[in-house]
């Protein structure tokens, strides 16, 4: 049996591609680093790589090793007090992000929406190149085009309904750039190299931008990190960017995502690891609930029920929603909320006022969670989140008597229902997302959710649990009787939703639909059966 030790040493190189269901991401075969990628950028990302590359995998290596062990039953825990826990340190938080109360996030290839985005009030702008945007090379370059051109306010794109072109009005939005994660690799830069996606993202991002030009300093929102250690690889990567800028080492600000559960218990720690560029952190529940059930995967009281009768206050949540602004506030940080799922609809009034009205109540939930501001995906929510926090933050409020270590995995008990609906409901929508990812699109709007990649290994991950603890956990029928979720089972509901989904788009206009069905009912099903649940 191999050591804890020598199973990180094995962890340490990325798959194979060959071993991989989701390609790479890499350049086209025609790509000419030399001739393709700005004068000079070569040059700049050569140390970085050097320095940074090695370290991106040790890291992976450490995630794969604490995801074992949870799996054996060694699940991870806070750490022992530090400095970061135990010190009355602050930041500075500036003025020009004083005011984050909603954080408008979208995908970043898509030109018309960051300018709608921009142009919405929100106080933020979360210009995504992850979760919401197709990991493919045309996407990934597209997006970055367009965080230069609105970082410099030239963005702008052709509205055909008022045959005008559009720009970016003048306004003090704090404009964001995600990055993809840490666990993703870009191909075809280097040849026969991988480079750390995100290295090659911010990299990209921070060698052409004027910083003298920038209405604030460069802001990155950093996801999908698994431990406090994570933190010190993003604080060289923006401070050496920084020197070879030549500009001070603390230039380039940050907030973070709480997207896993080990980082739940590392908030703390991460934030003072990154104390000189940190501005707040953000609770990325839909990431952080494919975490939860991940690391619990071998414990059958975390079988959870169907996702759409979880409620927003699950214990789960409420739990981190009441930690996380404690932890922020303590230091001088802002504490964001999550995305609400539900979207509004310019079509269907019932529709609209039942979206509306549940991000009423969610963000109000988190307004009195003590968190400074929200996330949103569409113009017509904004004004609706920003009301629900009454004052620009809530940095000097902390609860009396705050539970600083509270219990991160109560069981989902007593909660929701597991249904066979839910499990169809499920299977459906993995098709009809990854068939939107095969058609370049990161996110897709189905039956009134948005739904990207964090929903996505949500459901994957929920179809798995059913089936491994088909013996033990009762997932109901119409009817009320219980059927067990077996391998054979799954195919039979994939084959069904397949057939429903070719019958209901057979009369479109898309030659190519029924084949990327089929596609993406593969890709989502074998990735099922062979436990590929990170968010890929």
């Amino acid at each position: 049996m191999a050591t804890g030790t020598s199973k990180l040493r094995e962890a340490l190189a990325p798959p194979p591609f060959s071993n991989r269901i989701i390609p790479t991401n890499s350049a086209p075969a025609d790509f000419d680093a030399v001739r393709d990628l700005p004068k000079g950028f070569l040059e700049f990302l050569a140390p970085l790589h050097a320095a940074l590359t090695p370290r991106q995998r040790t890291l992976i290596a450490h995630r794969d090793y604490a995801l074992a062990e949870a799996h054996a039953g060694r699940l991870p825990d806070y750490l022992p007090p530090s400095v970061a826990t135990t010190n009355s340190w602050r930041i500075e938080l500036p003025d020009w992000c004083a005011d984050q109360r909603n954080q408008m996030t979208g995908p970043a290839d898509e030109a018309d929406l960051v300018v709608k985005m921009l142009n919405s009030g929100a106080p933020g702008v979360m210009l995504d190149l992850e979760d919401s945007t197709a990991n493919t090379w045309e996407h990934n370059a597209r997006g970055i085009t367009n965080i230069l051109e609105a970082l410099a306010g030239r963005l702008t794109y052709f509205d055909a309904k008022r045959d005008k072109t559009v720009a970016i009005q003048p306004s003090s939005t704090v404009i964001f750039t995600r990055p993809r994660g840490l666990h993703l690799y870009q191909a075809g830069v280097l040849q026969g190299e991988l480079l750390p996606a995100p290295l090659f993202d911010v990299a990209l991002v921070a060698y052409q931008t004027d910083f003298g030009a920038l209405q604030h300093p460069l802001c990155i929102y950093i996801p999908k990190s698994e431990s406090a250690d994570e933190a010190f690889w993003w604080r060289d990567l923006f401070q050496m960017i920084a020197r070879a800028k030549g500009l001070p080492a603390n230039a380039i600000k940050c907030m973070a995502l709480v997207e896993s559960h080990p980082l739940a218990l590392q908030m703390e720690e991460f934030a003072w690891n990154l104390r000189d560029h940190i501005l707040g952190l953000n609770l990325g529940r839909w990431d952080y609930m494919a975490s939860l059930i991940h690391f619990n995967l071998e414990n059958p009281e975390w079988v959870l029920p169907d996702r759409n009768t979880i409620p927003h206050n699950v214990a789960f949540f409420q739990n981190l929603r009441n930690l996380l602004p404690e932890i922020c506030h303590k230091h001088g940080l802002l504490a964001i909320g999550g995305m609400t799922a539900l979207y509004p609809s310019r079509e269907d009034a019932a529709l609209n006022a039942r979206a509306l009205k549940v991000l009423a109540e969610d963000k109000k939930n988190e307004s009195l969670s003590l968190m400074d501001g929200a996330w949103t995906g569409h113009p017509d929510q904004n004004e609706i989140a920003v009301s629900q926090f009454p004052v620009p933050n809530q940095l000097l409020t902390r609860p009396a008597s705050a539970n600083t270590r509270p219990n991160l995995r109560p069981a989902p008990t007593g909660i929701g229902q597991r249904t066979l609906a839910g499990t169809r409901a499920a299977i459906r929508t993995v098709i009809r997302y990854r068939h939107g990812v095969l058609k370049g699109k990161g996110a897709s709007l189905l039956d009134g959710y948005m739904e990207d990649l964090a929903t996505d290994r949500i459901y994957r991950l929920m179809i798995a649990q059913r089936m491994r603890h088909a013996e033990t956990v009762e997932i109901l029928d119409q009817n009320g009787f219980a059927i067990r979720h077996t391998p054979e089972l799954i195919e039979q509901l994939f084959d069904e939703e397949l057939d429903r989904l070719l019958r209901e788009t057979a009369g479109e206009n898309d030659p190519q639909a029924a084949a990327r069905l089929r596609e993406a009912r593969a890709i989502s099903e074998e990735m099922i059966h062979r436990g590929e649940f990170n968010p890929v």
